[in-house]
């Protein structure tokens, strides 16, 4: 009798110290990522350099490996001759709102994540000066991603991963629609502080 009450104790102590464990995994974070970006399409015929961009993103992770995460970003490419003349800067803005999916590495310091989301973003369009001379107004796009986060330790990790990134709007260029099919893969490095 004494002996099944200790085992009994002994799993009851261990069932809530793994219970502990788990609650103190943090819940939320936040993580700020650059890096290049390089076109896979060519947005009304125009020819993009490599860009750059930056993305700051908010995580709440809901069950175990599942998570939410929102944030907005901002990318820009230049382009050396396009409709929109010589030298015009290319910047795609807005917001980003998705699901994450994220496993631990067996027990290294290590996990892997896909990213699925929605953008909410538009194109502008800058001439040499900086001027905008055209916006396509804010619509809906998507967006797929998968990296790494390595584990830093004190809740900091950094987080190398690709990005692409599909958003189709039309861009009113001297009264006509000029559809513009903003497709890129961004290569990124972020860090992300979970609290």
């Amino acid at each position: 009798m004494k002996t099944k009450v200790i085992v009994t104790l002994t799993f009851l102590a261990m069932l809530t110290l793994s219970g502990i464990a788990q609650e103190s995994e943090k819940r939320f974070g936040f993580e700020l990522s650059t890096g290049a970006s390089v076109a896979t399409s060519k947005p009304g015929d125009a020819e993009m350099n490599t860009g750059v961009g930056i993305e700051g993103i908010f995580h709440y992770r809901f069950m175990p490996y599942t998570g939410v995460y929102a944030g907005w970003g901002w990318n820009k490419f230049s382009s050396d001759n396009s409709f929109a003349g010589l030298n015009a800067d290319f910047e795609e803005t807005g917001y980003v709102f998705g699901l994450q999916f994220k496993h631990p590495i067996g027990s290294l310091p290590l996990s892997y994540y896909v990213r699925a989301a929605g953008l909410y973003n538009h194109i502008e369009i800058e001439n040499e000066e900086g001027d905008v001379k055209y916006n396509s107004g804010h619509g809906m796009g998507w967006q797929l991603a998968g990296g790494l986060d390595v584990d830093l330790g004190k809740n900091w990790s950094l987080t190398p991963g690709i990005k692409f990134n599909s958003l189709s709007r039309d861009i009113d260029f001297e009264g006509a629609d000029e559809q513009m099919d903003f497709n890129y893969l961004s290569f990124r490095v972020g860090i992300l502080k979970k609290f």
